[in-house]
C-alpha cells in the first residue's frame, strides 16, 4: 500500500536494547510474517491489538500550528520496545504493523509553494490523501477483529480513524451501521468549521459524514474555545464536555467524575479513546499548554476510560519530540509509552 511500510523482526530488534535475565516487549511483540500483505497478515494474526504510526504534521501545519507532530514516533517506538514484557505487560498480545510516510508530499508542499495562503490551502488538500490512505488500513484492523492503536501526527488523524473503524465495525457485524462513539481528552475541541481538512476539525468532518454519533471532550480549556464552537457544542445533544476549569478551578467536580461522565454519555457502543498530548502540562506538541493535567491525569483518563467502555481504538496524537522552531523533548516518547501500556493492561483486565 503505497505510503505505508510494514516491519521486520529484524527492525524491531534493531530498536530493542536486549539484556541478560530480562525480557523487552521488543523481543516479544508480533510482526507480519515475510513476503505477507498486510491484509492476509491481518487475518492470519491471533494478536487483539494493532500498532501503528502516523508521523505526520502536515494537518497541523493546515491548522496554523507548529509543526513537529511527526517528530514523537520514532521515540515513542524505542521507549515501548524497550518496555519490561512480564506479568503485567506481556507483549505476545500486540502486533507492531508498520508506519506511513508521507514524506513525498511534506517535501512537495515545501519546496514548491512560497505563498502562504496558498500553502495553507495545499496543506488542507493533502489532508484528503492522508485520509484516505489512513482510512484503508485502519479499517482492515477493525474488519479483521482487532483494535487499533494509533500513534500521530496530527489530531486530524482521527476523522480516518473513526470512519475505518467505523465502516471495519459494520461490516464483520458487530454493530449495526457504520457509526461509533467518541471520548476525547484535549484542550481543544477540534470541532472546527469544515473549511478544509486540518487537525482542528476531525470531529466536525466524522459527526457530518455519519461515522461519529455521541462525541465528549474531557478538560476543554475556555481560553481557546471560539465562541461559535462553543455555541455548536452546547447546542448538540450528541456532543457531552466539561472544561478544565470547571474541573480544576471551580471544582463543580473531580477528574474522576467528569470522566466517569463522558463514559456514561457514551455506553451505548464502540468507543474511540483519545488522548491529545497538547492538555498535558509541560508536554512538548504543537500546543504546549504550562497549565493543563499531569502525566499522572492522563494515565488515570485511559485506565478508566478503556476498562469503563468498549474500546473501539486508542489514538495518542499532536506530541513532538522537536518542534520546527527548534524545540525539544526527551521525556514525550516514554510518556505516549506508559499511555499505551495503560490502555492495553486496561483493556485486558475489563
Amino acid at each position: 500500500m503505497k505510503h505505508f511500510r510494514t516491519f521486520t523482526k529484524e527492525a524491531v530488534l534493531s530498536i530493542t536494547k536486549t539484556r541478560r535475565y530480562e525480557t523487552r516487549v521488543g523481543e516479544r511483540i508480533k510482526v507480519l510474517e515475510p513476503d505477507t500483505s498486510v491484509e492476509e497478515g491481518l487475518m492470519k494474526s491471533d494478536a487483539k491489538y494493532v500498532l501503528i504510526g502516523i508521523p505526520e504534521d502536515i494537518g497541523v501545519r493546515g491548522n496554523l500550528g507548529n509543526g513537529g507532530a511527526d517528530s514523537a514516533w520514532v521515540p515513542f517506538l524505542s521507549s515501548f520496545l524497550n518496555v519490561q514484557s512480564n506479568a503485567f505487560f506481556p507483549a505476545e498480545n500486540i502486533l507492531l504493523l508498520g508506519d506511513f510516510d508521507f514524506g513525498d508530499i511534506q517535501f512537495l508542499l515545501e519546496n514548491t509553494i512560497y505563498n502562504h495562503e496558498e500553502r495553507i490551502e495545499a496543506y488542507r488538500h493533502a489532508v484528503q490523501v492522508i485520509d484516505e490512505a489512513v482510512e484503508k488500513i485502519i479499517k482492515l484492523i477493525a474488519l479483521h477483529g482487532k483494535i487499533p492503536v494509533v500513534i500521530g501526527g496530527g489530531h486530524n488523524n482521527s476523522y480516518p480513524i473513526i470512519r475505518g473503524v467505523a465502516k471495519g465495525l459494520q461490516q464483520s457485524g458487530k454493530i449495526p451501521s457504520a457509526k461509533i462513539n467518541c471520548i476525547n481528552l484535549d484542550a481543544h475541541s477540534d470541532y472546527k468549521l469544515p473549511e478544509g481538512r486540518h487537525s482542528g476539525n476531525a470531529f466536525r468532518y466524522a459527526e457530518g459524514s455519519g461515522y461519529l454519533h455521541k462525541y465528549s471532550i474531557v478538560g476543554l480549556h475556555e481560553n481557546y474555545l471560539p465562541q461559535n464552537v462553543l455555541y455548536d457544542i452546547h447546542h448538540n445533544i450528541n456532543i457531552h464536555y466539561t472544561t478544565f476549569e470547571d474541573i480544576f478551578l471551580r471544582e463543580k467536580f473531580n477528574f474522576n467524575q467528569a470522566i466517569a461522565a463522558s463514559v456514561n454519555f457514551t455506553t451505548d457502543t464502540y468507543t474511540g479513546i483519545e488522548v491529545d498530548m497538547d492538555c498535558i502540562t509541560n508536554t512538548l506538541s504543537s500546543a504546549e499548554t504550562p497549565a493543563g493535567i499531569t502525566g499522572t491525569d492522563a494515565r488515570r483518563y485511559v485506565h478508566y476510560t478503556t476498562q469503563m467502555s468498549t474500546p473501539a481504538y486508542f489514538h495518542v496524537c499532536e506530541g513532538a519530540a522537536q518542534l520546527s522552531n527548534g524545540k525539544k523533548s526527551n521525556t514525550t516518547g516514554k510518556l505516549i509509552s506508559y499511555l499505551v501500556s495503560d490502555f492495553i493492561k486496561a483493556a485486558e483486565e475489563s
